[in-house]
């Protein structure tokens, strides 16, 4: 890449995701003020005429129905991939075989394995790779972090952490692609996945899982007004155990009538606590055990210029991150890490880390057994 111009981004997909990488990509060059800012270059998508429609509507000049064309085009620095789970492994390694990096939304691959060969494949062509967990660049869930590793809160003794949403709670809803077996695991993968990153993040390496699985719809219509029965999972639920001791649970619903965007967890360790909850995503609830007595509680923290990221977006504290403004720090994160600066996370090793989290829950459920993790990593060596 040549320094000085912005780092020209092709964007495969147009979806919620797509347009939501949009928005983070201008906003992140507006607020941040960085050297060399990603900027929309070429917008693929299911066919030509979904394609310039979409153009229209997101302001992307350039663009074609042909996703390997836009892989191939020249004026094409950074591939970013927002289309559905299937189809992330083929145009993830069609980008590494061109020697482009590549921005892919979670969850990486349909399984661990998946996930692993594109993450060998990526380190072995020496290609820059970023995962889209968003949350992990809420400035709190990093204020989490640095209170854990400070050994503010003492020894982690145990986290508890849930994804619940109720977007497949009505039987009538159809059919879609999240509901493919291909495309890998339910809730667990769609939901669970974010989740398991941030106690990655927070607590440290998952080493092993006892979970259960169920299916509460068991068939929907598909748009031919055929019945097709659903194999995977509706909400899943796990007890974990962390490398570093700390015991917890984990909980994905996609079913949760009523939840609009449950991700939250609560963190406890010897000498206090954490409570995070992503729809009130810049209060950070923090108890330190020792107060006068009658006037122990949590103290409510909120997000504000003293927390990394904020202040470029406002000067005054409790005025409010959202959605689109943490995926704009997730794009300044990678805008700085392919002009030189610090190295992004998470990458495809890590995001195939979160797969085998997964998988180990899928293993679980279906043997009725405690599973290491480690089994489903690849040994190298």
């Amino acid at each position: 890449m040549t320094t000085g111009r912005p780092i020209r981004v092709g964007l495969i997909g147009s979806g919620f995701m797509g347009r939501s990488h949009a928005i983070a990509i201008r906003t992140a060059a507006a607020v941040f003020g960085l050297e060399r800012p990603l900027a929309l270059e070429l917008l693929a998508d299911v066919d030509a005429a979904s394609a310039s429609r979409a153009g229209l509507a997101l302001g992307i000049t350039r663009t074609t129905g042909d996703w390997h064309a836009l892989i191939a085009d020249p004026a094409v620095d950074l591939v970013d991939i927002t289309t559905p789970n299937t189809l992330h492994e083929p145009m993830a390694s069609a980008a590494i075989r061109a020697g482009k990096p590549v921005y892919c939304e979670k969850p990486l691959a349909p399984d661990s394995a998946t996930a692993f060969r594109l993450a060998e494949a990526a380190e072995a062509a020496a290609v820059p790779t970023f995962v889209g967990f968003n949350y992990l660049k809420n400035p709190l869930t990093r204020l989490a972090r640095e209170i854990v590793e400070s050994g503010e809160i003492g020894e982690v003794w145990g986290f508890r952490g849930i994804h619940a949403e109720d977007y497949m709670t009505d039987p009538a809803a159809p059919w879609t692609w999240r509901l493919d077996p291909a495309g890998g695991a339910g809730a667990v993968a769609d939901l669970g996945s974010h989740i398991i990153s941030l106690a990655r993040f927070v607590v440290g390496d998952i080493e092993a899982i006892s979970a259960d699985l169920s299916t509460k719809i068991g068939e929907r219509a598909t748009a031919d007004g055929t019945r097709r029965p659903v194999q995977v999972d509706d909400e899943a639920r796990a007890l974990v155990r962390f490398a570093n001791g700390a015991t917890g649970t984990l909980e994905a619903c996609w079913v949760a009538t009523g939840r609009k965007m449950y991700l939250a967890f609560e963190l406890t360790g010897s000498k206090g606590s954490i409570c995070l909850d992503m729809q009130r995503m810049n209060e950070l609830k923090l108890f330190i055990r020792g107060g006068k007595a009658g006037r122990e509680g949590y103290v409510e923290i909120p997000a504000g210029p003293a927390h990394p990221d904020y202040a470029p977006f406002c000067p005054a504290p409790g005025h409010q991150l959202g959605f689109n403004e943490i995926k704009a720090i997730e794009v300044k994160a990678i805008a700085e890490a392919l002009d030189g600066g610090p190295v992004f996370a998470p990458d495809f090793r890590e995001a195939a880390m979160v797969q085998a989290t997964v998988d180990a829950i899928l293993l679980s459920a279906r043997e009725r057994r405690w599973v290491e993790v480690g089994e489903l990593v690849p040994q190298t060596g």
